[in-house]
């Protein structure tokens, strides 16, 4: 097996919030790989696995970073593949993560999803992939239908909750 998502971390530390990606792109049944890598660290790691990641049989990077975010950008200047950007919130409430992986120079875009939205990532992915897999995009349709069937639940058991002044 042959994986089409690469997940890339700057340290294991962030392993708690990018499992949330791996558990999705598992449930979607693609394969996946998962490394650690530092942009500052480890940049000759980092340029070798971005410009090899396609020859590889790579499709979608989802990179993730914390503090000094320069991680997805860093690859996203080396690579042809779309990277995702999971800003992890590390310092200053995350902001300096989300603004260092928004603010890309033209020609280098980095796709962000929300501060620790590593799950949005691995459905981020899942969509880019199914635009060329056709058993992928049912899946993907089925996943969206039983979102729409979770908040009709939901709605229900609201309707269950009763308060003197509730209305509905």
């Amino acid at each position: 097996m042959k994986p089409k998502v690469s997940i890339i971390m700057g340290s294991t530390s962030d392993l708690p919030v990018m499992e949330g990606a791996a558990r999705i792109l598992n449930d979607f049944e693609i394969p996946f790989e998962m490394n650690a890598l530092s942009a500052h660290r480890t940049p000759e790691a980092v340029e070798k696995f971005a410009r090899g990641a396609h020859e590889r049989g790579i499709k979608v990077i989802i990179a993730a970073a914390g503090m000094a975010a320069h991680l997805p950008g860093v690859i996203a200047a080396m690579t042809p593949l779309p990277v995702i950007g999971v800003p992890i919130k590390a310092s200053l409430d995350g902001w300096d993560a989300i603004l260092a992986i928004l603010q890309m120079p033209p020609g280098i875009p980095v796709a962000t999803v929300a501060l620790n939205g590593s799950g949005n990532a691995a459905i981020l992915a899942a969509q880019i992939i199914a635009s060329g897999d056709e058993e992928l995009m049912s899946k993907l349709i089925q996943f969206k239908e039983n979102l729409k069937t979770k908040i009709v639940e939901a709605n229900a058991e609201l309707s269950k909750v009763k308060f003197p002044y509730k209305t509905n």
